[in-house]
C-alpha cells in the first residue's frame, strides 16, 4: 500500500512508513497492514529479524490520524476509532512479546502511535533528531499504545511528568527514561541497515552504538520526581511553585493547559503502574472507548488540528474540580466490550 512500504529483503522482514508529508502518522490501514505483516513473518524461516523504519527527516511517526476519528465521532459514530485502538493496540502488544528480533530506527517526531510503533520493541535507536512524547493529555487523551506501561517503568519518578506534561525528550533523555536502548548516529544508520539486512543478527548494534548524549531530564529528575510524587494534580502543582530551573515553567503551563479529566485518568492509570504491556493496553482501552462520548478528545482534537484554535473548552475548569467518581468511570472495565488478544501468533 503507498503509506507503508512492506517487503523480505535478505535476511530482514523491512516495514517502512511513508507518509513523510504527514509525519508519517499511523492510519488504520497502516496499522492493520503492520500487523498482517509481523503474523505472516513469525514463522516465516527466510525472515530472521524486523526492522522498522520511516521516510523523510522530520519523523519516524508522530502519532495516530486522529482526522478521520473526529470526522466520525462528530457523526456520533464511536465505532469507528474503537476499532482503530483496538487493533493498535494489539498490534502493540504483538511488538512487545516478538518471537524474532525488532528494530526500529526512529528519527525526529516520535509521539503517541510512534511510540507504540517503534519503543516496545526489543532493540530500540534513536540519533540526533530524535524528540519522544507522549503528549496525549493536551488533546483529551490518556497516554496509550502501551504509553502507561512505559512510563510506569520509567526511573526516577519521571513518568508522571512526562505522562501529564507530554514533555519532548531528545536522544539522551529517551535512553534515560528507558523508551530507547541505542543512541547511533544518523549518519550510520544506511550501513547499519545493510549489516541487518544481510546478517539478520541484531548485535551490529551493538557495535554501531555510541555514548549517550547528554540528558537535561537526568540533572532535573531530582526536583521532577519530587514534585511529580505527590498524590494528586493540585498537590502537584503546590510543589512545582517551589522547585527552580528551566523545566518548571513549561511543566506549569502544561498542567493548566491540558485537560483535566486526562490528566486525572493518567494519574491513576499510573498508580500502581501496569504489571505488563496487556495490562496497560486494557487499562488504556477502557479510557479511549469512552474518550469520545465522555471525555475531552473530540474537543481536543477540534482546538489542535480542526480549528486550530489551541483554546481547547475542557468538560472541567481545572485539575480540582475532576471528581474520582468521574475517574472512576472512565477506567472502569467495559464487560463485554473489554479489549482481548485473541490474535495469538502461532
Amino acid at each position: 500500500m503507498g503509506d507503508v512500504h512492506i517487503r523480505t529483503e535478505g535476511r530482514a522482514g523491512r516495514i517502512t512508513l511513508t507518509r513523510p508529508g504527514a509525519l508519517n502518522a499511523l492510519s488504520h490501514d497502516m496499522v492493520r497492514a503492520i500487523d498482517a505483516a509481523l503474523l505472516g513473518w513469525v514463522q516465516d524461516p527466510a525472515v530472521a529479524l524486523v526492522l522498522i523504519d520511516a521516510e523523510g527527516e522530520r519523523a519516524f511517526c508522530a502519532g495516530g490520524d486522529i482526522a478521520e476519528m473526529h470526522s466520525t465521532g462528530m457523526a456520533g459514530d464511536f465505532a469507528y476509532g474503537r476499532r482503530f485502538w483496538r487493533d493498535e493496540y494489539r498490534m502493540n502488544a504483538r511488538l512487545a512479546t516478538y518471537p524474532k528480533p525488532v528494530v526500529s530506527l526512529m528519527q525526529g517526531f516520535v509521539m503517541g502511535g510512534g511510540v507504540g510503533l517503534g519503543c516496545h520493541v526489543a532493540h530500540r535507536v534513536v540519533g540526533e533528531t530524535s524528540r519522544i512524547a507522549m503528549p496525549e493529555c493536551g488533546i483529551g487523551l490518556i497516554p496509550d499504545v502501551g504509553g502507561t506501561f512505559l512510563l510506569g517503568r520509567a526511573p526516577l519518578g519521571l513518568g508522571r511528568y512526562l505522562g501529564l506534561t507530554g514533555a519532548r525528550m531528545g536522544p539522551g533523555d529517551a535512553l534515560l527514561a528507558g523508551f530507547a536502548d541505542h543512541f547511533i548516529a544518523q549518519a550510520d544508520w544506511p550501513a547499519l541497515t545493510a549489516a541487518l539486512i544481510a546478517s539478520g543478527d541484531p548485535s551490529a548494534l551493538t557495535e554501531a552504538s555510541r555514548p549517550a548524549p547528554d540528558s537535561p531530564l537526568g540533572r532535573d529528575a531530582p526536583a521532577i520526581g519530587w514534585a511529580f510524587a505527590a498524590p494528586d494534580l493540585p498537590a502537584i502543582a503546590a510543589r512545582l511553585t517551589a522547585c527552580t530551573g528551566d523545566w518548571v515553567a513549561p511543566a506549569q503551563k502544561a498542567l493548566t493547559r491540558n485537560s483535566p479529566l486526562s490528566m486525572a485518568a493518567t494519574l491513576a492509570l499510573l498508580t500502581p503502574p501496569p504489571a505488563d504491556i496487556r495490562a496497560a493496553l486494557t487499562q488504556e482501552y477502557r479510557a479511549t472507548h469512552r474518550a469520545m462520548a465522555h471525555g475531552d478528545f473530540l474537543e481536543g482534537i477540534r482546538a489542535a488540528i480542526i480549528d486550530r484554535d489551541n483554546a481547547p473548552r475542557w468538560r472541567h475548569p481545572g485539575p480540582e474540580a475532576v471528581t474520582p467518581q468521574e475517574v472512576a468511570a472512565l477506567i472502569a472495565p467495559l464487560g463485554a466490550e473489554e479489549l482481548e488478544f485473541e490474535e495469538d501468533m502461532p
